[in-house]
């Protein structure tokens, strides 16, 4: 199947209301077709584990890549120097080899956010004035975040709305608390996007200032992220407990978004009144909580490593393993942090087997 052929069938399945299993099930064996085809590292692979378009029959049988291989090696299935936009994964270190994900073109990955952010975090509203705490696109061209942050200024975002961080400068927070203070005087909700550790200097300068604000009715707060050793770790109970009270937007409407530059799909809470909170995804994507040795799904209820089959990731590899620990729940998962121990030592010997397999 030609890319556009496979564009067009992945924004229409993204399109659709919902997906049954069958369909959802096609469209995957589609894309693991496309992908053994032109994405020779991820072949090398799949042959290693024995699994080829003829011999797998579910979506569950496609190999999943660990995350770090995407440090590693060239995933994609168009050449590297004609994809449309390269994002890049943020690296805690100067040093650090970043992870690359290749779009051939920007228009699945700009329906699946919009379709998303539009039902769990609008819920409703068709524009609402927002604040950004993260620097611009312009300025971070291959972060998936600032090009996810700025679909969300551009398609839904009132024309008050405003960037206010910078990269040089940080946090702008008279212009901050400035927006706070109006949105109380006027009564206009107001959401405050960013990531998660740029909530952390609002709080302590609130703290600082010693002020609070109540934000009208409709408020909504979005973080996404984690802390990324950039501002120090809060419990999310404590976290979510700690905005809620400064900034006084109920916690079902702290909403935390996961997600991660090798997917080109987000997951989403109905808020953080009960944590840790069910992440919940759209119909083309599916998640499992597997051995990641075996690749075999934990008993139910059990805790097992994250792997996602995202079907709008198609130009790449759409089943990742990642290094996430949760438990899989009827219609999410809850997401329990970064793996240690055992399954930090079964995520490494992983990530060896795919690039062994992928060594000539």
């Amino acid at each position: 199947m030609k890319h556009d052929q496979i564009v067009q069938k992945v924004l229409n399945f993204i399109a659709a209301d919902g997906a049954t299993e069958d369909a959802f099930n096609r469209l995957a064996l589609d894309l693991f077709k496309f992908q053994f085809e032109l994405n020779e590292p991820f072949r090398r692979f799949a042959l290693k584990r024995g699994r080829t378009p003829r011999t797998v029959k579910l979506w569950k049988e496609i190999p999943a890549v660990p995350i770090d291989a995407f440090k590693e090696l060239t995933l994609s299935c168009c050449p590297p120097e004609d994809a449309s936009r390269v994002f890049m994964t943020s690296g805690t270190t100067q040093d650090e080899i970043r992870g690359k994900s290749f779009h051939s073109t920007l228009s699945v990955y700009d329906a699946s956010m919009l379709k998303t952010f539009e039902k769990w975090v609008m819920q409703g509203l068709q524009k609402i004035n927002m604040g950004i705490l993260y620097p611009s696109e312009d300025v971070m061209p291959n972060s998936s975040l600032s090009h996810y942050l700025a679909l969300a200024f551009e398609h839904f975002g009132s024309s008050s709305s405003q960037y206010l961080m910078d990269e040089r400068n940080g946090i702008n927070f008279d212009m901050l608390f400035e927006e706070f203070e109006r949105a109380q005087t006027t009564g206009v909700p107001f959401a405050l996007l960013g990531a998660s550790y740029s909530f952390v200097p609002v709080l302590d300068e609130m703290a600082r200032r010693n002020i609070s604000f109540a934000l009208p009715a409709g408020s909504r707060l979005f973080d996404t992220g984690g802390f990324k050793g950039l501002s120090r770790n809060i419990e999310p109970d404590e976290f979510y407990g700690s905005l809620s009270f400064s900034l006084g937007v109920p916690r079902r409407l702290c909403i935390n978004m996961y997600g991660m530059t090798e997917l080109s799909t987000q997951f989403y809470d109905w808020g953080n009144d009960v944590c840790p909170s069910v992440k919940r995804g759209p119909h083309w994507i599916r998640t499992r909580a597997i051995d990641p040795l075996t690749g075999e799904d934990m008993p139910w209820g059990e805790v097992g490593i994250l792997a996602h089959c995202d079907l709008a990731h198609f130009n790449i590899v759409s089943t990742i393993l990642t290094e996430d620990a949760g438990i899989a729940t009827d219609d999410g998962f809850v997401f329990l942090g970064r793996t240690d121990g055992v399954e930090a030592r079964g995520c490494s010997m992983a990530v060896e087997e795919f690039l062994n397999a992928t060594r000539i």
